[in-house]
């Protein structure tokens, strides 16, 4: 009768270990009349090296007629989910020689929790390496464009009704919380729009002095300021100061409610998110973009007047008559009507923005980042819509 051993063993241990090493884990596959046997002894741990590869090529070739491999753990010691690991390996490898794996001479223990491992390795994923062509990437981004635009769209004539039931008494909107938005969409905003408005009108007039005076035209100065102000930069720049400022804080705040799952409360109760928070938050900026309007124009140009004043050779009375006569009423209505829309698609875009964010910590920061980016973007754009329309209809 022949046999055939294989061994693998850790490499040796200095004299001092030598008690530690006879408990070191060591493994052998001999070939008997019953077909390959397994052999373990020593400790099989993973502080005592317990570790070990095991492949298919170390399975001697089976006599005619053996169909298993058993396992001979007389010499076993301790052992602990490195062992595990090690029946694992010797399982597909015997799979792979067409064995079956004999667990009988496992302890119980070790049997239960290998039979919790599945049969066969996991298979590795696949990735798709398919690369989009150039009509495939326009395809994807216009049909995103298009799911948003009706999203979007959807958005607004819901929010649209929600404030035709508030005029009847019929929404769900909170009182406290349009009043709360209407303050900090209005009088919260007024300094820095004051600000920012009072240094672009004395901007604009010193640069149109220095240019107007080579023409000795200064007193045309005051049409400059009026007519910029009041039809195009005080619109402009106060939606940009009320995209920073409101809209990111809209984004951040229905983003963070999503995080904390308020949004998902309000859906289980029944209650309709367009009405009870969008609602506030985009009726109180649509509202008080225009008065803020007003009152950045009138700032920018008292900001003009206080350089004039300084530069130019004119009473402030002459200053303000020719500025009134200067700057038609429907410059006003123009701006005023601009003013209304750039602050609904403020708030339009902050509010949906939000309600795309993810629900971590990061994602507040992200949706209040792509708010004031979209809010930005999309004013400039209407911005240009509206000079187009005005120049066609010769406003």
């Amino acid at each position: 009768m022949s046999s055939q051993t294989m061994t693998q063993q850790t490499d040796p241990l200095p004299p001092t270990a030598t008690a530690d090493h006879a408990a070191r884990p060591t493994w052998s596959v001999r070939t008997g009349p019953h077909g390959p046997c397994l052999s373990v002894q020593g400790a099989w741990t993973v502080p005592n090296g317990g570790v070990m590869p095991f492949a298919g090529q170390d399975i001697p070739a089976p006599p005619a007629g053996s169909t298993t491999l058993s396992v001979d753990t007389t010499a076993l010691a301790a052992w602990d989910s490195s062992f595990i690991s090690f029946l694992w390996e010797v399982k597909q490898a015997a799979a792979s020689t067409g064995l079956a794996f004999d667990q009988k001479g496992l302890p119980a223990p070790a049997q239960r929790l290998l039979a919790l491992l599945p049969p066969k390795p996991a298979p590795a994923a696949r990735h798709d390496s398919h690369k989009q062509n150039l009509l495939e990437k326009t395809g994807d981004l216009t049909l995103s464009a298009l799911t948003e635009t009706g999203i979007a769209t959807s958005l607004a004539a819901e929010t649209t009704l929600g404030a035709v039931h508030a005029l009847h008494g019929k929404s769900r909107m909170r009182t406290k919380d349009l009043i709360t938005d209407l303050w900090n969409a209005g009088p919260n905003a007024l300094l820095i729009v004051g600000v920012v408005n009072f240094l672009i009108g004395a901007i604009l007039a010193f640069v149109g002095l220095v240019e107007l005076r080579r023409f000795a035209a200064e007193i045309y100065v005051t049409n400059l300021v009026g007519i910029a102000c009041a039809r195009e930069i005080s619109a402009i720049m106060t939606a940009i100061i009320m995209a920073g400022r409101t809209g990111g804080a809209y984004a951040a705040r229905i983003s963070t409610m999503l995080g904390n799952e308020e949004i998902d409360a309000l859906q289980v109760f029944g209650i309709p998110i367009s009405g009870y928070i969008l609602l506030p938050a985009i009726l109180s900026l649509s509202l008080m973009m225009p008065l803020l309007y007003l009152y950045g124009t009138l700032i920018g140009i008292l900001g003009g007047f206080v350089v004039s004043m300084s530069m130019m050779d004119v009473s402030p009375v002459g200053y303000w008559i020719s500025t009134i006569n200067g700057v038609e009423l429907k410059e006003f209505g123009f701006g005023f009507v601009k003013a209304f829309f750039f602050g609904s698609f403020i708030a339009l875009a902050a509010c949906r923005v939000g309600l795309m964010a993810g629900r971590s910590a990061a994602d507040v920061g992200i949706a209040a980042t792509r708010a004031v980016v979209i809010g930005i973007v999309g004013i400039i754009a209407m911005d240009a819509v509206f000079a187009v329309m005005a120049n066609a209809l010769g406003i």
